[in-house]
């Protein structure tokens, strides 16, 4: 090779080097200090819930700002579409988030969309709800716990009636939410015995399956025989009271997540109980333990014990203690709290209501 050879073999090699690494630093756009490095994404369920826009999302954003000000989030809501969640789980991977904290619409149906994401290098926090498949860490509640919390509140609520010949109906979560079996098992340990199921059914969370499946309870038990009503959460207590009063019955109904809906119908007396899960505690440990893993920390000081998934995975674990809310305690809970504001919970139609509960309405 002569030496004006050379000049162009290595004159062509180095622009090939030049635009080679040109191109990566143009594809990458994650290494060292770029703001991919420091990306977490949050996908959450459904939107028909009122907890997951109205709490969960700000606050988990608010504490990874407060935490980590140079980290990038991003914000996605499955609507109750498991297939949906799926393609928004790839839509992360291709943002090239490095964690994801996972609220999965169907725990089962996600888990080959998590398995994905972690041969990515993302590392998945189930939110709230337990997704099967490599999850990292598990933050939210004693569900079974909850739903024993839900049934004593029930036979507390129904008195003298609670006695295994009192009719109740059941209404279930979705079964696609392993919390809702976890909630079903708890109230099952909690009543079975003391009354009798007449009717046990799932309402989906939402409040017009629930108002169909206790309208068809009523046909099948009759009005006047159901001495209680379990349901999962206050979005279906919200369809099983339009049900009731329709009938001009009003037993003894349970919920759960203390919505403000929920709780303004335990102030008139339509609903008996909800349960109040605080959703800063579950939010702000999730944002620590994610921006943890970000910044290569170690997180597992913030889960304190494990939670076995249903692909049988042993995951570490936070789970925060739940408080079973009434008219009585409304006011030393939700209200001491600052859950909602108080000229919220009690809007002009519910002053009275509130007053009588003890809450200083201004």
């Amino acid at each position: 090779m002569n030496a004006m050879t050379r000049r162009i073999v290595i004159g062509t090699a180095a622009v090939s080097m030049a635009l080679t690494m040109a191109a990566c630093g143009k594809a990458g756009g994650s290494s060292g200090k770029g703001g991919d490095a420091k990306s977490i994404g949050i996908l959450l369920p459904d939107t028909v819930t009122a907890r997951y826009g109205s709490f969960d999302k700000p606050l988990m954003e608010k504490k990874i700002k407060e935490l980590c000000s140079d980290c990038k989030v991003s914000y996605d809501n499955a609507a109750g579409d498991p297939s949906t969640q799926a393609q928004q789980v790839n839509t992360m991977i291709t943002k090239g988030v490095k964690v994801l904290i996972l609220d999965p619409q169907d725990s089962v149906a996600i888990q080959s969309s998590v398995e994905q994401a972690v041969k990515k290098g993302i590392k998945v926090i189930a939110y709230d709800r337990l997704a099967q498949g490599p999850i990292s860490a598990y933050v939210s509640y004693d569900n079974e716990k909850i739903g024993e919390l839900q049934g004593q509140a029930l036979l507390t609520a129904m008195g003298a009636n609670a006695k295994p010949t009192s009719k109740i109906v059941m209404i279930n979560g979705d079964p696609s939410d392993p919390n809702a079996a976890m909630f079903k098992a708890g109230a099952h340990r909690a009543l079975d015995g003391k009354v009798n199921i007449a009717y046990e059914q799932t309402g989906l969370w939402k409040d017009t399956e629930a108002n169909k499946k206790m309208t068809a309870a009523i046909t099948s038990i009759g009005a006047k025989n159901i001495a209680g009503v379990y349901s999962a959460n206050d979005t279906m207590a919200g369809g099983i009271v339009t049900a009731l009063k329709a009938n001009h019955i009003n037993p003894p109904l349970t919920g759960q997540d203390a919505e403000l809906t929920g709780l303004q119908r335990i102030l008139v007396g339509t609903q008996t109980s909800t349960i109040y899960k605080p959703y800063k505690p579950e939010a702000d440990a999730t944002a620590e333990i994610a921006v943890d893993m970000i910044n290569g920390k170690d997180w597992k000081s913030i889960t304190d014990t494990t939670a076995k998934s249903g692909s049988g995975q042993t995951i570490p674990s936070h789970l925060i203690t739940a408080t079973s809310v009434t008219k009585a305690n409304i006011n030393s809970t939700v209200v001491k709290d600052g859950l909602y504001k108080i000229s919220d919970l009690c809007s002009a139609e519910f002053v009275t209501a509130c007053k009588s509960a003890g809450i200083a309405v201004g």
